[in-house]
């Protein structure tokens, strides 16, 4: 697995070196973009509003914009710094909670943790805690030049650390439009839905569900390459704007200079004839 952080996190005096590797993995079905006219892949290009020319990655800076077209430009050094400051700090966990306290609405992201060289023992030593007093640790810690809040928590074998939003980035339920508490529930109805819900009540088992929409579309996409319906397109070197200009220019200028010293000989004579 590949690692994605590298650190240490804390409980008390007791220091675990660990590293962290991504737990899940997005398996969406990524499409391409072609032109429709010539199968070519679209590329997407970075260009300035103001002076509508392509820049380079070398051109661009980072800004606030703490107010509509007013911003606050920063550098990339002042930024590394930053970053720096906080992510070389070792993860110390703050709290300890019940996992059933956390609504599941702020979970984010979930990574497995690993001890890293010496951290074997302590890492069994938090895990066997987490795991008899039916605890989860709460922590910060700096993934990708982000602070995330996070919680450790044992899962199966491992330790594994989730992202969770911090309370200001989940928005209030109030905001949800068209929502009404006043709405009257006839009985009846009642009964009828909850015997629904006792009929399909099981154990959950993650097994039995699957991705039917991404089975369908790489059905699809394995029909059409056994039927020969593929296309092969190569990546063209894109062109210059202004040096096609010039080269379009350059041939019709001396395209022109070619006509003027053509002779008009033939066409005299063979006026000449057909007269």
């Amino acid at each position: 697995m590949h690692t994605v952080w590298k650190g240490s996190i804390s409980f008390g005096l007791v220091n675990i070196p660990i590293k962290l590797h991504s737990a899940t993995e997005n398996k969406d079905i990524k499409l391409r973009q072609l032109h429709k006219e010539c199968h070519t892949p679209i590329s997407y290009q970075k260009v300035c509003e103001g002076c509508k020319k392509e820049v380079q990655n070398e051109d661009i800076v980072k800004a606030y914009e703490y107010s509509k077209n007013k911003f606050v430009i920063l550098d990339d050094e002042e930024l590394e710094k930053l970053r720096k400051e906080n992510e070389d700090k070792a993860v110390e966990i703050i709290d300890f909670v019940k996992l059933e306290e956390i609504d599941p609405i702020y979970f984010e992201r979930s990574y497995f943790m690993a001890p890293d060289s010496g951290g074997g023992k302590a890492y069994s030593l938090l895990r066997k805690t987490l795991l008899d007093s039916g605890k989860i640790g709460v922590a910060k810690i700096i993934i990708r030049s982000k602070e995330q809040l996070a919680v450790v928590r044992v899962y199966k074998d491992t330790l594994l650390m989730e992202t969770i939003h911090f309370p200001d980035e989940v928005r209030s339920s109030a905001d949800v439009p068209n929502i009404s508490s006043e709405q009257i529930v006839v009985q009846k109805e009642l009964d009828t839905a909850l015997l629904l819900v006792e009929q399909l009540t099981t154990t959950f088992d993650p097994e039995k569900y699957t991705d039917d929409y991404r089975t369908a579309l790489m059905d699809l996409i394995e029909e059409k390459k056994a039927g020969n319906n593929t296309i092969t397109t190569t990546e063209k070197q894109p062109v210059v704007a202004s040096n096609v200009t010039d080269l379009m220019a350059a041939l019709q200028a001396s395209l022109d200079k070619t006509k003027k010293k053509k002779p008009t000989t033939r066409k005299r004579t063979a006026k000449a004839k057909t007269s």
